[in-house]
């Protein structure tokens, strides 16, 4: 399933800052904008593969689980 998030990032000194508009706690650096680019897909896969993980050993089998699509305001 692909998913689609907004990326931010801003030079800040020598580096570059990176992080997820829709997620609280996704956030990189990087001596370049590839780098930060790379390091951000990297941290949004591990945050999402570690919720999961969390959601499905806190939830158990009998949990409920449905699509939730909402409308984004800018």
């Amino acid at each position: 399933m692909k998913q689609q998030f907004t990326a931010v990032y801003k030079k800040s000194g020598k580096w570059y800052l990176g992080w997820v508009e829709e997620l609280s706690g996704v956030n990189t650096q990087g001596h370049t904008l590839a780098e930060a680019r790379k390091n951000l897909k990297e941290a949004l896969g591990l945050v999402l593969e570690t919720n999961r993980l969390i959601s499905r050993e806190d939830a158990g089998a009998h949990a409920r689980r449905e699509p939730l699509i909402v409308s984004a305001h800018a």
